[in-house]
């Protein structure tokens, strides 16, 4: 999540959906930006606050720190 916003109906079904799932089943989210910019995603900061509060709640949070991967393969390809 975070190269495209949520629109504001799209923000509600999410969190509609992560109420219903929320300790009851496994989750996966991927992101480029910190729990602390997700408002640019959702537009609402209540809505973010309430969902980030569910995600982050029992979560295993990897923070992956460093040069891309996928870049770092396509410049040395190019050499």
């Amino acid at each position: 999540m975070g190269y495209v916003p949520f629109t504001t109906e799209g923000a509600e079904l999410f969190f509609q959906l992560i109420s219903a799932w929320y300790e009851q089943k496994s989750l996966i989210i991927t992101s480029n930006l910190e729990f602390s910019q997700w408002n640019r995603i959702f537009g609402d900061s209540r809505l973010t606050a309430a969902l980030v509060d569910r995600v982050i709640h029992h979560a295993h949070i990897l923070n992956f720190t460093g040069d891309s991967f996928r870049i770092t393969h396509a410049l040395s390809r190019n050499n």
